[in-house]
């Protein structure tokens, strides 16, 4: 695992911007993991000006998002799906055969759960899988206790969480869906490069606990520390409760390829 502290939480999404855009560049059919969040947005902002300035065609990249509420249409403002189109698909002239969000009005969300981690292996497999952090520890709508093996399923959600995420539903956490479709841990693990963007004071305690803590199930994030390849990027808010943060900055330094990102952000 890599740890990369940066200023403020524009630094972080402008490096996330670069590397998706470069691995973009290196395989112009990447699959692509997307996730949702205020964290994604400024990401997905930052990934359209490098597109844009560099030339970089999307046009072949398959995406794989990570859940969707059960309930809601891929229609209706509130979906997943339509975050997507308002925040990167349109935006980027992407195919949208190649972009996969799960049903979560599917008729079977058994089968639905089933035919998307089918859809998933077709592809090949996640190269990069972009991720948040919730504020309890959870990857993707992977509550506390999701089996880190677990493969996409119809997920409850925690009373926290819809809480959080209230603001697109009028602000009343009685209105969110009590359950989605979510990849599982196990599925997120599989992605050949993964990376947890985690921006803001407020989620300080819980980075701390998901890359420093004891990997637990009850912070599904933890499970990051067995991934082969996941980079952790931090605004200096996010890592202040990091107990070994000079050491992660010396670390990066000493890699020729985060050297070579970090010059392009100063």
């Amino acid at each position: 695992m890599d740890i990369v502290i940066l200023p403020t939480a524009a630094h972080a999404e402008r490096l996330t911007a670069r590397l998706v855009a470069d691995r973009v560049k290196a395989k112009p059919d990447l699959v692509l993991g997307c996730a949702t969040g205020r964290t994604m947005e400024g990401i997905y902002d930052a990934l359209v000006t490098v597109a844009d300035a560099e030339g970089v065609d999307f046009g072949g990249v398959r995406t794989f998002n990570l859940d969707e509420y059960v309930g809601i249409a891929p229609d209706d403002e509130r979906s997943y799906r339509h975050y997507m189109e308002r925040y990167l698909f349109s935006r980027l002239g992407m195919d949208r055969a190649n972009t996969h969000v799960p049903n979560g009005v599917a008729p079977d969300l058994a089968a639905e759960a089933v035919a998307y981690e089918a859809s998933i292996r077709a592809a090949g497999g996640i190269d990069l899988q972009l991720l948040g952090l919730g504020s309890n520890g959870h990857i993707g709508f992977n509550e506390p206790l999701s089996g880190f093996r677990s493969r996409t399923r119809v997920q409850p959600l925690a009373p926290h969480t819809r809480e959080q995420n209230a603001a697109m539903f009028g602000g009343d956490p009685d209105a969110v869906p009590t359950t989605a479709i979510t990849m599982g841990v196990g599925t997120i693990l599989e992605a050949r490069e993964a990376v947890l963007v985690v921006t803001g004071e407020h989620k300080a305690e819980i980075l701390a606990r998901t890359v420093e803590g004891p990997i637990s199930a009850l912070v599904t994030g933890t499970a990051l520390q067995l991934h082969a390849r996941c980079h952790v990027i931090a605004d200096e808010a996010a890592a202040s409760q990091l107990s070994l943060s000079d050491y992660y900055r010396d670390a990066v330094r000493h890699q020729p390829e985060w050297r070579a990102y970090l010059d392009t952000l100063d």
